[in-house]
């Protein structure tokens, strides 16, 4: 036996083995997994709703937003739903995440357009109904101009106050540019 030339003499059991996993990897994957369950975590009650999960995972997510922030049970129960999900699919549950936050996004998206048409036609009046109109036929320019004028009337008595009006305005606008 020759030891200068002989390689396989200092090769280690797990050379040959593809599925081998350094202990590097395993902390990185661990901390990914944390990082995703403190995501979790700060996510709504009706955000997570949105989410497909297991009901351990998702009972004891509920469970976190009762214990006090910043302290060691609180790591110690992240660190549980770390271990919870190791057993999840994470890209499903990753997927399903962005999806549901994806959402939100865009429903802030809309109320803010809708909000935006609003402003707009409660300031320039008739011209920007006629807009609003090319741009979203379904709408009645009948029911538009009078909620606009209720809500002129409103703002010129109390400028302070919300505008029963102008909430009205927003919901139907809203509902015909979505539905």
């Amino acid at each position: 036996m020759n030891i200068v030339g002989d390689s396989e003499h200092f090769k280690q059991p797990y050379d040959h083995d593809d599925e081998y996993v350094s202990r590097s990897d395993l902390k990185k994957e661990s901390a990914e997994i944390q990082k995703l369950g403190e995501r979790l975590v700060t996510l709504s009650k009706s955000q997570l709703d949105k989410i497909e999960m297991d009901e351990l995972l998702y009972d004891n997510i509920l469970k976190t937003k009762t214990i006090k922030a910043k302290t060691e049970a609180y790591r110690r129960h992240l660190q549980y739903i770390g271990k919870l999900m190791r057993t999840v699919d994470l890209d499903a549950l990753r997927l399903s995440l962005d999806h549901a936050l994806n959402k939100d996004n865009h429903e802030c998206a809309k109320n803010q357009i809708t909000e935006k048409t609003c402003q707009r036609l409660i300031a320039e009046g008739d011209s920007e109904v006629q807009k609003v109109l090319e741009t979203y036929p379904q709408l009645e320019r009948q029911k538009l101009r009078q909620l606009i004028r209720q809500t002129k009337k409103e703002q010129t008595k109390n400028p302070q106050a919300e505008s029963k009006s102008a909430k009205e305005l927003f919901k139907y606008i809203r509902a015909e540019m979505t539905g």
